[in-house]
């Protein structure tokens, strides 16, 4: 097959509307049921299995077992990547989100992208993080710097064994809210996961939006980082 025609069928698979609404409900990192997806789709359980089956045939999500479950997850990070780069074609009133103050609990103030995290906080977090040269931004990709080694370190994110992982190190995503960009890659996922094992946030049940703690907070302004809900930065 030709790549355009690949490329056509691939977009289909995205485009049509119950795939795309599963599609976007996995950008929170989870795994669901068949079941589970159905509902978010507004869809039977057996039109779920079928549309569920071509995502797999088209290598865009997995299947894995866990008892008497089958859960669906997305095949690879690139997945998620397409979803959140097509969330930022749908037009935006540039005005009104400029000048918008967002809540703690908000899904344009935090929350997950896939594996990393997202939105207001994201992108204040991740330009604290050059300002403070903890990370720099080569090229494409940010690194680590030395004094960021031992930031990591402390927080408990072993740099060494993140940049073993068989993906990107660490690199800019842009933010689909906010218009600019934070920290995707492994790198983007070890943070994240350690900032929910450091309760610095916390997840909204059954949501991608998180909640920034009160301990969050003051580790984030430390950094200089601002947690105002007003405004953008």
């Amino acid at each position: 097959m030709e790549f355009d025609q690949q490329f056509s069928a691939i977009a289909s698979l995205i485009g049509e509307p119950a795939r795309a609404a599963m599609l976007w409900s996995m950008l929170d990192g989870r795994a669901y049921t068949a079941g589970e997806l159905a509902l978010m789709a507004g869809i039977s359980p057996q039109s779920a299995s079928n549309h569920l089956n071509k995502l797999i045939e088209a290598d865009l999500l997995k299947m894995e077992k866990q008892g008497k479950h089958r859960y669906y997850r997305f095949a690879k990070p690139e997945v998620a990547t397409a979803m959140e780069a097509i969330s930022r074609l749908i037009p935006h009133q540039e005005k009104l989100h400029r000048d918008r103050s967002f809540k703690n609990g908000d899904i344009q103030y935090a929350r997950t992208c896939y594996d990393h995290l997202a939105g207001r906080i994201a992108v204040n977090l991740t330009q604290g993080l050059v300002k403070q040269k903890i990370i720099q931004l080569k090229e494409d990709e940010f690194d680590v710097t030395n004094k960021g080694m031992s930031w990591f370190d402390s927080i408990g994110v072993d740099i060494a064994a993140v940049r073993q992982q068989k993906r990107f190190f660490a690199r800019p995503c842009l933010d689909w809210t906010e218009k600019k960009h934070h920290l995707a890659g492994a790198l983007g996922a070890a943070l994240l996961d350690q900032m929910l094992a450091l309760n610095w946030i916390r997840r909204k049940a059954n949501e991608r939006t998180v909640i920034l703690t009160g301990k969050g907070e003051k580790a984030l302004a430390q950094l200089g980082v601002p947690v105002s809900t007003a405004g953008s930065q």
